[in-house]
């Protein structure tokens, strides 16, 4: 590959069109207008392609634009550590996509065993749906996606499902709540899940993997509690269990520090209520060695201190 080309492509989107690129080049827009051409019959695919009076990247494009900033990044590091006599290498990007389902905490706790490697990924994290997660994972605009549940079979793309681990859920519930509804914690505790029936209950929304899982667990056990509220952000349902709007549930595995930190009453935690995490990449393998560490320390740590 010219390397000489991939720095026009590169110049072309930084500067916002083949015009003003050709300007920076002092060349022609014609004689640019060729040599990302050439690049692009070298590497076998269409880099560019128009929109209105411009140009726009295409899907493969963007790749290669995330190489190409990659790729010069280091040339400049590399004449600033000639220059200083330091090395001053930039950190290796580790892009992650999380799933809106997926808890925060959760997501960092998985995350967490790759900043402590030696020399530790510059992490670029990104939520949203799964399906669209999953997108930017097939065409390499991502390492990994962490969800809670596994990818699609009927998915047209080839990637592949590692389980993270299990944990079972655990359900929260604020003093003022308690109080609210003549429920001391301890006879909370001592009367779990009956106790749910006297509160009103915080939900994720129906698009969550957990939702079906919790509306069955309570018709299960014959729980009919007031529904209050149902979120998407897992954060805000926390938020507002703090603030005594009703009880929720949440991973057992974070229940310490869920108790700690919305400052909550741990009512209980079902066995039979399960929910999973995963890693997905396009790797059937994991090679990649951040990925591997927080595969690993997942299932070796982290889900290993509530093992089903």
């Amino acid at each position: 590959m010219n390397y000489k080309h991939l720095h026009y492509f590169w110049t072309v989107l930084r500067a916002g069109g083949i015009v003003r690129a050709s300007e920076q080049l002092h060349l022609t827009p014609q004689t640019l207008s060729g040599q990302i051409k050439q690049l692009e019959e070298r590497l076998g695919q269409s880099l560019l392609r128009k929109a209105g009076r411009g140009v726009e990247p295409t899907d493969a494009g963007r790749l290669a634009m995330r190489y190409a900033d990659e790729i010069f990044a280091l040339g400049a590091s590399l004449q600033e550590a000639l220059a200083s006599g330091r090395d001053s290498r930039p950190a290796a990007v580790l892009r992650v996509g999380i799933a809106d389902s997926v808890p925060k905490a959760v997501a960092f706790h998985v995350l967490e065993p790759a900043m402590a490697l030696a020399e530790p990924p510059r992490l670029a994290c990104h939520e949203g749906g799964l399906t669209s997660l999953l997108g930017e994972l097939a065409v390499h605009r991502l390492d990994l996606v962490v969800s809670d549940v596994p990818a699609p079979s009927s998915l047209s793309v080839r990637v592949y499902t590692h389980l993270l681990g299990r944990s079972q859920l655990a359900f929260f519930a604020a003093p003022r709540l308690l109080r609210a509804t003549s429920w001391t914690a301890r006879r909370a505790r001592q009367a779990f899940p009956a106790c749910l029936a006297a509160m009103p209950m915080l939900l994720p929304g129906t698009p969550a993997a957990l939702r079906p899982r919790l509306d069955a667990w309570l018709r299960q056990h014959a729980l009919t509690p007031p529904l209050a509220a149902e979120f998407d952000d897992s954060a805000l349902l926390k938020a507002f269990g703090r603030e005594g709007q009703g009880f929720f549930a949440a991973p057992a595995v974070l229940a310490d520090e869920i108790a700690q930190q919305y400052q909550v009453e741990w009512l209980g935690t079902a066995d039979d209520l399960v929910e999973e995490f995963y890693a997905i990449s396009v790797e059937r393998r994991i090679t990649h060695p951040a990925v591997s560490v927080i595969t690993a320390t997942a299932r070796g740590k982290l889900f290993a201190r509530h093992p089903l």
